[in-house]
C-alpha cells in the first residue's frame, strides 16, 4: 500500500527524532544491558506513549499503519527502544478490545501519559508455542481472584507496573483460560532476568505470582475467553513485529551502503564491486517486499479485515526472515569490521534474531498460514 503525504511527513519527523535522540544511545544501551529511562522520557516528550490508544481514554487514536511507521523508525535506530514503544500496547490490547469501560478508564490514561507501563504475561516454561498448556491458575474467592503461577519471556519485567496475565480458571484446554490486568504492587515478583543475545536494553524475565489477589473488576473479558483474547491480540501485534524487523534491516542496509561507498580496496570504492552491488540490491528488494506485507497487514487490522490472521503471520514471518538475512549480509559487507562492536551492524544482527522468535516463532507462523490455506 502507498502512504499518504501526511504519513510521509510523519515518518520524516520520527526519523529525525530517532537520529537525534535514540540512535546516539544505542551502542551504549546494548553494552550496559539496562532499560533506558532516558530514551523512555524522550518517547514521552514526543507524545509517542499516547499514540496507539483510543482518543476517549487520552490517546491519539493513530492507525496501526502509523504505529508501524514509528516501530520501524525506532528499530532502525535501536530495537530495544522500539520495545519500550510497543510492549505497553501489546499488554493493553486485551483491555482496549475486551475490557470494561471502567477498566479502560482506570488504566489506559496512565499508559498514555507514560506514568505506567504494561507487559504481556502469556508464555510459561512448559507452555510457549503451546499456550493452551498453561498451568498458572486463578481461583475465584468472592469478589476477587487468587492467581498462582509463573510466566516467562516477559518483556519489560521489573519495569512495568501492570501485567496482563492469562490464567487457567477451569480444566478445559481452550475455554478454561481467563485474562486479568494485575498491578505489580499486588505481589508480582520478578524471579529472574535473562542474559540475552540481543535486545539487551529491554529487560526480559520470569515473573511469579504466589496467591496474588486480583479484584474481579480487573478481569478482562468474560471468564473462559482468555485464549481467544490472546490469539486476537497476537493477530494485531504481529504486524508491528514485522515493522520492527523491517526497521532493523533498513538500518543495517543504510549503514552498510554508506560504508561501501567510503571504503576503498584495490584503489576503488567497495561499491564498485558488482558482486556487492547485487547483494545490496537483493537486500533492498527484500526489505521493500517485507515493508509491503507489513503495511498491508496493518491496514487490514485498521479496517477489521477477517483475513488478518493469515496476513499478520505472513508479514511477521517474512519480514523477520528478511531482517536476519539482510543484517547478516551487512556484517559481511563490512568484513572483519562488521564482526566488531565498533560498528552497529553486529548489534543489529543480534537484535534481528529475536523477531524470528517472539510473538510466535516463524515455524508457528507457517503453521498458521498453512492452516488457513489448507483448512
Amino acid at each position: 500500500m502507498l502512504l499518504t503525504e501526511e504519513q510521509h511527513e510523519f515518518r520524516k519527523v520520527v526519523r529525525q527524532f530517532c537520529d537525534d535522540k535514540i540512535a546516539p544511545n544505542a551502542a551504549e544501551l546494548d553494552r550496559r544491558g539496562e532499560f533506558s529511562w532516558e530514551n523512555f522520557e524522550a518517547l514521552k516528550r514526543m507524545e509517542l506513549t499516547s499514540l496507539s490508544y483510543p482518543v476517549e481514554y487520552g490517546g491519539d487514536g493513530a492507525s496501526l499503519v502509523d504505529q508501524a511507521i514509528v516501530a520501524e523508525e525506532l528499530s532502525r535506530a535501536c530495537v530495544s527502544t522500539s520495545l519500550s514503544f510497543l510492549i505497553s500496547k501489546l499488554g493493553m490490547l486485551p483491555v482496549i478490545n475486551f475490557g470494561s469501560h471502567d477498566l479502560k478508564s482506570r488504566y489506559i490514561p496512565r499508559i498514555c501519559s507514560g506514568d505506567s507501563q504494561c507487559s504481556y504475561g502469556l508464555s510459561e516454561p512448559d507452555a510457549g508455542s503451546d499456550v493452551a498448556s498453561m498451568t498458572t491458575r486463578a481461583v475465584r474467592d468472592g469478589d476477587d481472584w487468587v492467581i498462582t503461577g509463573t510466566k516467562c519471556w516477559i518483556t519489560n519485567a521489573g519495569i512495568s507496573d501492570l501485567y496482563t496475565v492469562f490464567a487457567r480458571t477451569s480444566d478445559d484446554r481452550h475455554k478454561g483460560i481467563t485474562a486479568f490486568l494485575v498491578e505489580a504492587g499486588w505481589g508480582v515478583q520478578v524471579e529472574k532476568l535473562e542474559h540475552k543475545l540481543g535486545i539487551k536494553g529491554s529487560p526480559t524475565g520470569i515473573i511469579r505470582l504466589d496467591e496474588v489477589r486480583v479484584p474481579d473488576a480487573n478481569r478482562i473479558g468474560e471468564v473462559g475467553e482468555g485464549f481467544a483474547i490472546a490469539m486476537h491480540t497476537l493477530d494485531r501485534s504481529r504486524p508491528t513485529i514485522g515493522a520492527q524487523a523491517v526497521g532493523v534491516a533498513q538500518g543495517a542496509l543504510d549503514y552498510a551502503v554508506g560504508y561501501l561507498k567510503e571504503r576503498r580496496t584495490f584503489g576503488r570504492p567497495l561499491a564498485d564491486n558488482q558482486g556487492l552491488q547485487w547483494m545490496a540490491a537483493d537486500c533492498a528488494m527484500r526489505i521493500e517486499a517485507a515493508r509491503g506485507l507489513v503495511y498491508r497487514a496493518c491496514a487490514m487490522a485498521d479496517v477489521g479485515d477477517p483475513e488478518l490472521g493469515m496476513a499478520g503471520a505472513m508479514a511477521k514471518c517474512f519480514a523477520s526472515d528478511v531482517a536476519m538475512q539482510v543484517t547478516t549480509d551487512c556484517v559481511q559487507f563490512l568484513g572483519g569490521y562488521g564482526y566488531t562492536d565498533e560498528f552497529p551492524v553486529e548489534r543489529m544482527m543480534r537484535d534481528a534474531k529475536i523477531t524470528q522468535i517472539y510473538e510466535g516463532t516463524n515455524q508457528i507462523q507457517r503453521m498458521v498460514i498453512a492452516k488457513k490455506l489448507l483448512g
